[in-house]
C-alpha cells in the first residue's frame, strides 16, 4: 500500500459512531442550503424490498431526525409493483423514461443515476440500492455525515461486511465476488491511490452535487468504478472518504450475471486508461462481446449466449442545457479544486 493511502485510511475512514445524530443535525442546520440531502433509489423490479427501505428512511431520517429532505425512487421499467410499493411508503416515484424524454434512455443502473440529478434538488445526493434487506438508516446518515461536517469532503462510500447468503447457507465474507476478482485488482494495479476503499463497487455512496454534475456516468454496471476513478482525478484522494455502516444484506446474482457485470467493469476501466493515455489501445484490441454458456436440461447440450459489453457514457450533467435551465444556473458552478 502506498504511504499516502495508509495515511488516508487513518484520516478518511470512520464509523457511524464518530458523528452522533445531534452533531449531524447541528451541522445540517448550520450549512443551510448546502446541507440539503436527496436520497435516490434506482429500482428495477424491487417490490419486495423498496417499500421498507423508504419507510425506514422516512421514519428515522425525516421524522425523528430531519436529515433527509427528499426521497426519490427512479423506476427504470419495473414489471412488478415496485413503483406502487415505493409511493405507498412515501417516496416520490419518477419513471426513468419521463426524465429528459428527448434523449432515449439506455438500459443500466448508471443511466438511472445520471438522470436522477435532473429530478432531485439536494446539494448532497445519496444513492442507495433498492434490494437491501434489514435496512439500517446508518447506510444514509453514516455516509452523508462527513459531507455535512467537513466541507473538504466531496464523496463518501459506505463500507460494510457483505455475507454471501444462498440456499439457507451463509458465508460471512463471501459476497462482493466481482469486487475481489475484478475491481480490486484493477484499482490496485492502475489506480493504487484507491486501494484503500473497502467496497469500491458498493451502491451506497453520497456526494456533493457540484461534483456529480461534473462527472461522466457510465450507463451500466461500470458506474461505481467510473465515478470513483473520475472523482479521484477531479478532486484528489483527500476529498474522498468511507464510513463503516455495518452489514449489507441483499439479493445475490447468479454467476453469469456476475460475468456480464465483470466484463462491463473491466471495459469501463479500459476506457479510462485509454482516455488518460495510460494504456495505448487500438480499435481492435477490445472485442466488446461476452459469450457465456448454459446447458439445456432436456438435451444436455451447451448453448452459447453472446452479450454486448456496453461502453456508453453520459456526459457531465453540467453540460446538458436541460439541467442548467432546470437548476436555474446563470453560470456554471465553480469546479471543485483538486486537493
Amino acid at each position: 500500500m502506498l504511504p499516502e493511502v495508509a495515511d488516508w485510511l487513518h484520516r478518511r475512514s470512520w464509523t457511524t459512531a464518530d458523528r452522533p445524530p445531534a452533531d449531524l443535525l447541528a451541522a445540517k442546520r448550520a450549512a443551510g442550503p448546502a446541507g440539503t440531502v436527496s436520497v435516490v433509489l434506482p429500482a428495477l423490479d424491487e417490490e419486495p424490498t423498496v417499500g421498507e427501505i423508504v419507510r425506514v428512511i422516512r421514519r428515522e431520517l425525516m421524522e425523528r431526525l430531519p436529515l433527509v429532505d427528499e426521497i426519490v425512487v427512479v423506476d427504470s421499467g419495473s414489471m412488478d409493483g415496485t413503483a406502487a410499493a415505493a409511493a405507498a411508503a412515501g417516496a416520490r416515484v419518477v419513471h426513468r423514461d419521463d426524465v429528459l424524454p428527448r434523449l432515449p434512455a439506455a438500459p443500466g443502473k448508471g443511466e438511472v443515476l445520471w438522470r436522477s440529478l435532473l429530478v432531485t434538488s439536494g446539494e448532497i445526493v445519496c444513492f442507495i440500492d433498492a434490494d437491501l434487506r434489514e435496512f439500517d438508516p446508518a447506510f444514509v446518515s453514516g455516509i452523508v455525515g462527513p459531507l455535512l461536517t467537513d466541507p473538504a469532503i466531496q464523496l463518501v462510500k459506505a463500507m460494510y461486511d457483505r455475507p454471501l447468503e444462498t440456499d439457507g447457507a451463509v458465508v460471512p465474507a463471501g459476497g462482493g465476488r466481482v469486487t475481489e476478482l475484478v475491481a480490486r485488482p484493477l484499482l490496485n494495479l492502475h489506480w493504487p491511490q484507491l486501494a484503500g476503499f473497502v467496497q469500491p463497487l458498493g451502491g451506497e455512496y453520497a456526494a456533493r452535487r457540484s461534483l456529480l454534475e461534473r462527472l461522466p456516468f457510465p450507463t451500466g454496471y461500470g458506474v461505481e468504478l467510473g465515478l470513483l476513478v473520475d472523482a479521484l482525478d477531479l478532486v484528489g484522494l483527500d476529498a474522498l472518504a468511507q464510513v463503516d455502516v455495518g452489514v449489507r444484506h441483499h439479493r445475490h446474482q447468479d454467476g453469469q450475471a456476475l460475468g456480464r457485470m465483470a466484463a462491463t467493469i473491466y471495459r469501463t476501466a479500459l476506457e479510462r486508461l485509454d482516455r488518460t493515455h495510460r494504456l495505448k489501445t487500438t480499435p481492435d484490441l477490445v472485442h466488446p462481446l461476452l459469450t457465456q454458456f448454459t446447458r439445456d436440461p432436456a438435451t444436455r447440450e451447451f448453448t452459447a449466449h453472446t452479450h454486448p459489453v456496453g461502453a456508453l457514457e453520459r456526459p457531465p450533467m453540467i453540460t446538458i442545457p436541460d439541467y442548467v435551465h432546470h437548476q436555474g444556473l446563470g453560470e456554471l458552478r465553480r469546479r471543485p479544486r483538486k486537493r
